[in-house]
């Protein structure tokens, strides 16, 4: 009689799963995929960059600074509108701002400046309808005890969430640098960055697997992912993109998972087509 009942107890939950398979599949796909202009469109301009993510169904852009797309805070509010304007026509979603900024200089002018920067920038993001900005760590320095870099990137990142909140923006912190891409020091900024404007910009790094492996590191900051993260080639191996997605699932997560990928093609719409596929794999997978 038991086995009877195990029996029907698991062909009703296989009849469940069936059933249900669709509903299953749209909650892990409340990830989705998008594109950093970091390699593949650097060389696009606007128009460009739109028509090939809708082309290849890759529906959500982070603009990297300082490529041929030309979106700078020297933009004027027309030409901000504009931009905002391109976007709203099409499928695809601006997602914020890929910065080169940094906080981590012992110096209190380059400091400064960086935050200035970033101000600008969220100023920019927001004009132009996206919702935040890619900043980063990038090293330590020669007679810096760690601690007080870590603290110092946490105190610059607090600042620029107060700014952030009053425009509806995200500051996103790429897991990044020689060192402090490490993601224990991460957690550490982050516990610092207490703001809840500042979030972690998850960056498919091989140090995440460091440490005590990959799903420690993953936990470290699980709470403090932001609307956005990279992930690279996934065809290239090296990297447990498929753990990943199943923890991300298991997280709820719902942001864009950005392809910030650097191999060479003759065709990169097409290879961003190629990548889609793979990540929809994944997902089904999950």
């Amino acid at each position: 009689m038991t086995k009877r009942r195990d029996f029907i107890k698991s062909m009703a939950f296989g009849a469940f799963v069936l059933g249900n398979e669709d509903l299953l599949l749209k909650k892990a796909a409340k990830m989705k995929i998008g594109l950093v202009t970091y390699q593949w469109g650097k060389d696009w301009d606007l128009p460009t960059i739109i028509r090939n993510c809708e082309k290849s169904k890759v529906l959500g852009v982070e603009l990297r600074t300082l490529h041929k797309h030309g979106v700078e805070p020297s933009l004027n509010a027309v030409q901000r509108q504009e931009v905002k304007k391109r976007f709203a026509d099409s499928r695809v979603t601006l997602l914020g701002y890929g910065s080169n900024a940094e906080f981590d200089s012992p110096y209190p002018a380059v400091l400064k400046k960086n935050i200035d920067d970033v101000k600008e920038l969220l100023q920019l993001s927001y004009d132009i309808g996206a919702s935040g900005v890619k900043v980063k760590p990038n090293k330590f320095h020669e007679g810096i005890p760690h601690e007080q870099t870590l603290e110092q990137i946490g105190k610059a990142l607090n600042e620029l969430g107060r700014f952030a909140d009053g425009l509806n923006q995200q500051v996103r912190l790429e897991v990044h640098g020689v060192g402090t891409q490490e993601l224990p020091n991460i957690k550490a900024i982050m516990d610092v960055a207490d703001h809840p404007r500042v979030a972690v910009c998850w960056n498919c790094n091989p140090t995440d697997m460091s440490g005590n492996g990959f799903e420690y590191n993953f936990n470290l900051v699980k709470d403090r992912l932001g609307s956005t993260m990279h992930i690279h080639d996934m065809n290239e191996g090296g990297y447990p993109c498929e753990q990943l997605v199943k923890l991300l699932t298991k997280q709820r997560y719902s942001g864009w998972l950005l392809l910030e990928c650097v191999s060479k093609h003759d065709d990169n719409v097409k290879a961003m087509q190629e990548q889609r596929i793979l990540w929809e794999k994944l997902i089904a997978r999950s």
